[in-house]
């Protein structure tokens, strides 16, 4: 029976509720037991909900869909060694992120909820407000004023109530949650419905590389929301014996914002505060995630490790991702940063896929600035 537990102090909640945290303060996960039909999956067109039977919604009339997902797997090689490269940037509101919405706010629907707020420093806000926008939810997003104009004139342009904050993203995360206490939270750190969406990032890759795991994964660590998903589909899959193994998780951040590095460094269960200095990567610059300890756990568990890039690095994957065809944020290119510096050590025959997770017309200003600086 699908439910919310705490995986802290374990006690259980229904999911036909507003809740989104547990009464001890921890975030919580859900109890789903997922199927996997190739036959049922084959038939039905590319897509995120191709895998129906393994994404936790209870009924077909609640599912909202842009015809997202089932993104491209791209081969590129970097100094002589290759890597699969999956193209979420290809998502309708142009990020990764779609997939975690379009699961949540079909939620949402289901419950018959009228209002959601949600914090977000751009892409999670587009993307819970274009899905509400298609739901008929009214939605509140809260910002940071100082995060890309592309991404704020695309959250108003899907018709939700934007509130510009003054401040850090972590204050702008405070006034969401007191927000929360009269409305819906439909956030995709806490809410792990959008967790149950980026999962479907594994179901593809699963399915595109026939029917297998990769040995690596890289991916960008904020609050993990992509590295989270990523974990649970692929530990679905192996529970189901559709795979052997869930992959080695290796997470990217910028230096100037390490939080989860310098825990995984120490040894430590959990990220401890930090005071971040500023970075291109906007997307990953969290100084508390909201379920670190998670991610790390998640890391340990599959022999992972965790990488930082420097602003120059990133600088760098930027204008090489555009020359080869490819223009994405600075976040996405910090990621691309920290692939290149893993692959470096790789095993010859070791299969790495990482992924380009937003596209850079979302920060156009910051690309501009940032080619003028470095004389990109």
């Amino acid at each position: 029976m699908e439910k919310f537990f705490c995986p802290e102090c374990h006690r259980t909640y229904s999911v036909n509720t507003t809740r989104w945290r547990c009464d001890c303060g921890s975030p919580l996960d859900l109890e789903f037991t997922p199927e996997f039909s190739t036959e049922k999956i084959l038939k039905r067109r590319p897509g995120l909900w191709r895998y129906r039977e393994a994404i936790p919604i209870q009924k077909d009339g609640s599912i909202l869909s842009m015809g997202e997902g089932f993104t491209p797997l791209e081969e590129v090689e970097f100094n002589g060694r290759s890597a699969l490269l999956k193209i979420d940037y290809l998502f309708p509101t142009g990020s990764y992120k779609d997939r975690g919405a379009a699961v949540l706010i079909s939620k949402a629907k289901e419950l018959g909820i009228k209002k959601v707020v949600e914090d977000s420093s751009g892409n999670a806000g587009s993307a819970i407000a274009a899905y509400c926008a298609r739901a008929g939810i009214e939605c509140g997003i809260y910002a940071p004023r100082s995060i890309s104009s592309g991404k704020l004139v695309q959250i108003q342009t899907y018709g939700a109530n934007l509130k510009k904050i003054e401040g850090s993203r972590e204050k702008t995360a405070r006034m969401t949650m007191e927000a929360a206490k009269k409305n819906y939270y439909a956030s995709h750190c806490w809410n792990p419905y959008f967790l149950h969406g980026t999962k479907t990032f594994a179901f593809e890759i699963w399915e595109q590389m026939g029917w297998k795991s990769p040995d690596t994964l890289v991916l960008p660590i904020g609050h993990g929301t992509l590295l989270l998903g990523a974990y649970i589909g692929f530990k679905e899959l192996k529970e189901a014996k559709r795979v052997k193994r869930i992959p080695k998780l290796v997470g990217i951040q910028s230096a100037s914002c390490a939080p989860l590095y310098q825990a995984f460094k120490k040894g430590l269960r959990e990220a401890q505060s930090i005071e971040k200095r500023e970075t291109l990567a906007e997307g990953i610059a969290i100084a508390n995630p909201v379920r670190g300890r998670q991610v790390l756990e998640a890391i340990r568990e599959t022999g992972g490790e965790i990488l930082t890039v420097t602003e120059k690095e990133i600088g760098i994957a930027l204008r090489e991702m555009g020359r080869r065809g490819h223009f994405i944020e600075p976040t996405s290119a910090a990621t691309i940063a920290g692939l290149k510096k893993y692959l470096r050590g790789t095993r010859s025959k070791e299969t790495v896929v990482s992924s380009l997770t937003g596209t850079g017309l979302k920060a156009v200003e910051k690309i501009e600035i940032s080619g003028k600086s470095r004389n990109l």
